[in-house]
């Protein structure tokens, strides 16, 4: 539907994933694909990294296969910065001391959302795809983000469970 509203409208579209710098920590292998669901060797932080690495692996391969097709589609990822949500509502010391420090380092919503809304509106960002944006910035991101083969290998792991799901009406 995007492509075509790209090409009809002739305007660019814009895909942006919400990441995380935590894709910097992933598990040593980047994405565990041989134990995506195993409980051994599960480390919550790492698991979080994983997805967030996937994020950012997504659109990277998102971006390249949109410029293979021609279409005025851009796909990048952000990192909305440290936000004032409760995503430390299990790590019963972390919640205390985000609590109690937060205020100082911890961004609004709305600062949260702007390097978001920058890479979805700003006339700047036409055309720039395949990018990481931090602070509304582009940014550096890990060697594991930069592998392109891991992205593919991601992309067509993605692309296997789609297709093992039983049809629905």
């Amino acid at each position: 539907m995007m492509k075509k509203t790209a090409l009809l409208s002739k305007k660019e579209g814009r895909i942006v994933n919400v990441s995380s710098r935590r894709h910097k920590f992933s598990y040593p292998e980047g994405i565990r694909f041989d134990k995506i669901n195993e409980q051994s060797g599960y480390n919550r932080l790492s698991a979080y990294g994983q997805s967030k690495l996937a994020n950012v692996l997504h659109a990277k391969e998102l971006a390249k296969r949109l410029k293979e097709d021609g279409v005025e589609i851009t796909a990048n990822s952000v990192h909305p910065g440290a936000v004032a949500t409760n995503l430390f509502r299990n790590f019963g010391l972390a919640n205390g001391l985000v609590s109690l420090f937060g205020k100082f380092v911890i961004k609004t919503m709305e600062q949260g959302a702007a390097t978001t809304c920058y890479v979805a509106l700003h006339p700047q960002v036409k055309g720039k795809s395949g990018l990481y944006f931090a602070d509304c910035n582009v940014v550096e991101v890990s060697e594991q983000a930069n592998d392109t083969n891991l992205a593919k290998k991601l992309w067509d792991f993605s692309l296997s469970l789609v297709s093992k799901r039983p049809n629905t009406p």
